[in-house]
């Protein structure tokens, strides 16, 4: 069984089936990849993951508990994190304060981690935060408003406010969307480096097959709402129903 499982999933708006019958399960510490043309159901499985959604039909499990009926802050607090197609920062604050944040959960000090209920002085969760930005390569640009700053360092940025919440899957949507080829590189770098360093699973949904190829151990290709193939990538690469799936007929 994997960390994440969806079994049977479906999801309709009204007259439009946008998934049927989904079924995917994502092993532990391993990078999965959700690859399909525009409509195919990425972004609407991801919804369903992170409590955006309720799907119709069908079962979403982490680690072994259901995600259905909870709300986005309960499964993040189980260890889910969401990166967004556009990073979801505090652009007037510095970088420092963003990546704090996370770490408070009430007023009067006390935090929750991951479901931990704890409390810690301020010079401790300073060095938490220190530490997440030294992972990212960004503790020189900790005291920058992060409004100033490139689009990949935001999505850097936005990237260590999930780390700091010690996620156990992190899901990615398009973590290198709008990116210069540099940038996604340095994406690239940056989340094989997160994985080396940190007990962590990452689902990826991504339309840059640069990115899906050089970071994905699995892949799943969806079309119209339905699982075509799961394989690895040397087995996707060419697959005559993947050609189909992105070009509109059968290559022979």
């Amino acid at each position: 069984m994997g960390i994440l499982e969806i079994k049977n999933v479906g999801k309709r708006f009204g007259g439009l089936q946008a998934l049927g019958d989904v079924n995917l399960s994502v092993a532990e510490n391993t990078v999965h990849a959700i690859i399909g043309p525009n409509g195919a159901g990425k972004s609407t499985l991801l919804n369903c993951l992170v409590g955006k959604l309720i799907p119709d039909t069908g079962s979403v499990t982490f680690q072994g508990q259901s995600l259905l009926g909870r709300s986005p802050h309960e499964i993040n607090q189980m260890g889910v994190s969401r990166v967004f197609q556009t990073p979801e920062i505090f652009a007037d604050l510095t970088v420092f304060e963003n990546v704090m944040i996370p770490c408070f959960a009430h007023r009067d000090g006390s935090f929750k981690l991951n479901g931990i209920s704890a409390i810690r002085g301020q010079n401790d969760i300073k060095e938490m935060a220190e530490a997440i930005l030294m992972d990212v390569n960004m503790i020189d640009k900790r005291d920058m408003t992060a409004s100033s700053m490139s689009r990949g360092d935001k999505r850097r940025l936005e990237m260590a406010m999930c780390l700091v919440q010690e996620p156990k899957l992190l899901l990615l949507d398009e973590p290198t969307a709008g990116m210069a080829r540099a940038d996604t590189n340095n994406t690239i770098d940056l989340l094989k480096e997160i994985k080396e360093k940190r007990d962590i699973t990452m689902a990826i949904i991504e339309h840059d097959m640069h990115v899906v190829f050089s970071m994905a151990e699995r892949i799943t290709v969806l079309a119209q709402g339905t699982p075509l193939v799961e394989d690895t990538p040397e087995n996707i690469k060419g697959h005559p129903k993947v050609r189909e799936a992105y070009l509109g007929e059968a290559q022979v």
